[in-house]
């Protein structure tokens, strides 16, 4: 694999890597992340097509861009992919409503569906798309050996819009496909919080979608402040602070739920993600530490499977934990670099949620509040 890649600040691009033999003509797919108002404002694809004439060229908004090891919220970071004995398709659904979501991803398996087919990387439109049914139908469609991995796009900390295009401007309302096809590429993947859990497990009696408004028979966002204590008077910005473990089932491995907004009148809280009734869940506060410890966990598990350094790794983690860390940020994807080594090109965005399976066996879950990683290399 020969990597390229460039970022776009202060109004320059900037050549950031090219490896010996790389070829502009024979990139086979370039993956564009950045600011999504640079997006609104500068035709982006254009020139990115300009520059990778045959390549399928993905782009997605962020809550943040990575680039080594450093993350910066008015940028654009370019990473061009050549393959030596790869193929790529990809595939892009448009939806309207959320309640589209699990047939959209029924039909992008479908349409990249074949033998040789060993992973999907999804990048999601992260307001319109309903990420769980998203998650349940790909898990429904794909095959065991092939591992999902991706994320929603993000839009800084506005939660306005975001945006998503395959071989097109960005637009709202898109999912996007990578297929990788093949015997000769390795992928890695691992998914770590690093949160500390908190009080009794729950079972939820009351939600909608991603509305939860009663736990064990009490009004959510009441239970909610009496755990938060003194902190909840500073609801909704604390709720970053406190998300919540949640499990499907009493056999189901636990996922991270970041609340979005919360009801007084109604005394319900909204999620980053759907939280049936009859789930269990228990609370969670942060623990800085062990947040950026969580990044070299999961860095060393993307590489459980592999002998060898990988060639890129594509980091994505929740809009959340950079809120919460702050300043401290970087810290966790230099975690990952100490893991990875100096060669390793890094890329990746802060997302709305994190697509990746929890266990090396596993499917795929819809995570927040998480940093995931997937790495690539060819043999």
């Amino acid at each position: 694999m020969k990597i390229c890649q460039s970022t776009y600040r202060s109004d320059a691009w900037e050549s950031i890597r090219i490896d010996e033999g790389f070829s502009s003509e024979k990139a086979q797919l370039v993956i564009v992340f950045g600011e999504r108002k640079l997006f609104e404002q500068m035709q982006v694809y254009s020139k990115v097509r300009e520059d990778f004439p045959h390549a399928e060229i993905v782009i997605n908004s962020t809550a943040g861009e990575i680039f080594n090891t450093g993350v910066e919220t008015q940028t654009i970071v370019v990473t061009a992919l050549q393959f030596e004995n790869t193929q790529i398709k990809t595939t892009q659904i448009s939806i309207s409503d959320t309640s589209e979501s699990y047939q959209a991803a029924c039909q992008l398996v479908e349409a990249l569906q074949a033998d040789d087919l060993v992973h999907i990387m999804v990048i999601s439109d992260g307001g319109v798309v309903n990420g769980s049914a998203l998650v349940r139908a790909l898990n429904e469609h794909t095959s065991p050996h092939v591992t999902v991995t991706g994320g929603l796009a993000g839009d800084d900390d506005r939660f306005e819009k975001t945006l998503v295009g395959l071989n097109a401007e960005p637009s709202e309302g898109k999912i996007i496909g990578i297929g990788f096809y093949g015997s000769h590429l390795r992928i890695g993947h691992g998914t770590m919080g690093g949160w500390d859990v908190f009080g009794p497990e729950r079972e939820i009696t009351q939600s909608q979608y991603n509305v939860l408004y009663s736990i064990g028979g009490k009004p959510a966002l009441e239970l909610y402040k009496e755990y938060l204590g003194k902190y909840a008077k500073d609801l909704p910005g604390a709720a970053l602070l406190f998300p919540l473990s949640m499990r499907v089932d009493a056999d189901s491995a636990p996922v991270v739920r970041t609340i979005l907004s919360i009801d007084e009148k109604q005394q319900s809280m909204t999620f980053a993600g759907e939280i049936p009734k009859g789930a269990l869940i228990r609370f969670m506060k942060a623990n800085f530490d062990n947040l950026l410890d969580a990044s070299s966990e999961a860095a060393e598990n993307a590489l459980q499977s592999l002998s060898f350094k990988p060639e890129l790794a594509i980091l994505i983690s929740c809009v959340g934990r950079r809120l919460v860390l702050g300043y401290r940020t970087e810290e966790e994807l230099e975690a990952a670099r100490e893991v990875f080594g100096p060669e390793t090109c890094i890329t990746g965005f802060y997302s709305y949620g994190e697509i990746s399976p929890l266990m090396a066996e596993a499917k795929c879950d819809l995570h927040n509040q998480t940093m995931t990683i997937t790495t690539f290399t060819e043999i």
